[in-house]
């Protein structure tokens, strides 16, 4: 069942264009402040979001495993989690 409520979870994070773009931009450059990620996602993707609409996606792929945040010294970083992708496909190619 807890193995359910993650897969659950997987799928509805990158069922989102925006959080799959997140996730895009994290695997191009990992460890980015939230600053640093609404820029990208701004200026290589033209969205037209703010760092709140941004933060709403995070929390979602935070939940879902996906995303990792961690201090690094004044700043919060962002960290791209793809274990949980690797196991889901793993299961299923197994």
């Amino acid at each position: 069942m807890k193995q359910e409520k993650e897969r659950d979870a997987i799928f509805k994070a990158l069922a989102d264009s925006t959080r799959r773009l997140i996730l895009d931009e994290l695997s191009e450059r990992n460890e980015m402040t939230l600053f640093e990620l609404t820029s990208r996602l701004i200026m290589n993707h033209n969205l037209t979001i703010s760092r709140q609409g941004i933060a709403k996606h995070l929390s979602v792929l935070e939940e879902a495993g996906l995303l990792i945040s961690k201090r690094k010294g004044k700043y919060r970083v962002l960290l791209f989690n793809n274990e949980p992708l690797r196991n889901l496909l793993k299961e299923w190619m197994e």
